[in-house]
């Protein structure tokens, strides 16, 4: 049987009999529309790629690496002021007792605030305000501040100096009096931070992978007549009777 849908020539003597319906002048439009716009389409996408020249091409790509290349670099430039607006401190600062909710409660808000209750005296405070000037400088998003302790709490007793306050979120999360939980007069940077890393104040220390401490040269605990005394002596001369 033909197909009474063929632009023929008994087709149209058929419909002009009234045997067959009209043609939908509208749909063939339509469709014939749809088809002019895809090959317009397949071949405008064809001329910009195959029309160019090797040089086109090369710029083409370029372009599109720049635009990569482009998205990165901001990303990289957000996180970095991102980053630099929080590391902001990088050292020890002196504080008074008219200062201390503003710069100290008031400021945890945004970053932990590590607090030195000291005396200028006290040998113990003294080596704590190194070890803390050199954390601030590790640690710039973290604020170090100290102020003299009987002028932040009146009637503080020398013998809980040095004395650490850790603040965080607005509220104190640690009180820890006295230097021999950070090492005594033995104390260093890397004994506090591991102090001050259990509340948060600082990042904690990278713990080495297995694989590099098994390539670690091993120590010798061989120690000769005269070692011992050298090291007696170094004891007796560490020994600072500071107030820890």
């Amino acid at each position: 049987m033909d197909d009474p849908n063929a632009d023929t020539e008994w087709n149209d003597i058929l419909r002009s009999k009234g045997i067959l319906p009209p043609k939908d002048v509208e749909k063939d439009d339509r469709m014939e529309d749809a088809f002019v716009d895809m090959v317009r389409a397949r071949e405008e996408k064809l001329n910009s790629l195959e029309n160019k020249d090797l040089d086109e091409l090369d710029e083409l790509e370029d372009l599109e690496d720049d635009q990569i290349l482009n998205q990165y670099r901001h990303k990289r430039m957000m996180e970095m002021q991102a980053l630099a607006a929080k590391e902001k401190f990088g050292e020890v600062y002196d504080i008074s007792k008219p200062d201390f909710i503003r710069e100290v409660t008031e400021a945890s808000k945004d970053c932990y605030v590590v607090v030195h209750l000291y005396k200028d005296y006290i040998p113990a405070c003294k080596l704590m305000n190194r070890c803390l000037a050199e954390l601030a400088a590790q640690f710039k998003a973290t604020k170090f501040v100290r102020i003299v302790s009987d002028q932040c709490i009146p009637n503080f007793p020398d013998h809980n100096v040095p004395t650490i306050l850790i603040y965080g979120e607005g509220d104190i999360k640690a009180n820890l009096a006295g230097a021999i939980q950070f090492g005594g007069m033995k104390m260093t940077a890397k004994s506090l931070r591991a102090v001050l890393s259990q509340y948060g104040a600082v990042p904690p220390e990278k713990v080495p992978d297995q694989n590099d401490a098994d390539n670690q040269p091993k120590k010798t605990i061989y120690q000769s007549r005269g070692t011992a005394a050298l090291s007696s002596d170094e004891e007796s001369d560490d020994d600072d009777r500071g107030y820890y």
